[in-house]
């Protein structure tokens, strides 16, 4: 989604997301907190640890846990042949859950969480703050 060409979004917050899958932890949950604002979230790579057992992993994903969706494998990766992949454009909506399907790992997730800020609603925060600047005088 192209920011620039549309004229509401007064702000933008990115914050990063990682996790580390293994044995013992074999999902990872991203989820937001309930608001009225909008959130997109982008997986952008996923790699092996150096200490990767030498099978195959692959990484399962579910975005809109809970709403019958059902999880889709998103990578296979292998110590020998392929430790990492990137993604470019891999959008899901919140909350998403990754499950380490097979495998030992430990495997690291990293992603980007993006918040859109509309100007209507920065518009009713300066008139919140502008009440509260008068009830104090």
């Amino acid at each position: 989604m192209d920011l620039s060409l549309s004229p509401s979004v007064s702000d933008t917050v990115c914050v990063l997301w990682g996790c580390e899958l293994n044995d013992t932890q074999r999902n990872a949950v991203f989820e937001i907190a309930e608001d009225l604002l909008e959130h997109q979230f982008f997986i952008r790579t996923m790699c092996l640890s150096a200490e990767a057992s030498k099978e195959m992993h692959v990484v399962e994903v579910q975005d809109r846990v809970g709403e019958c969706c059902k999880p889709v494998p998103i990578a296979t990766l292998h110590p020998m042949c392929q430790p990492m992949v990137s993604f470019s454009g891999f959008e899901l909506k919140p909350p998403v859950l990754f499950n380490l399907r097979s495998g030992q790992g430990p495997l690291f997730i990293s992603g980007q969480h993006l918040t859109l800020v509309y100007e209507e609603e920065e518009e009713e925060k300066e008139e919140e703050e502008k009440k509260e600047e008068k009830k104090v005088f």
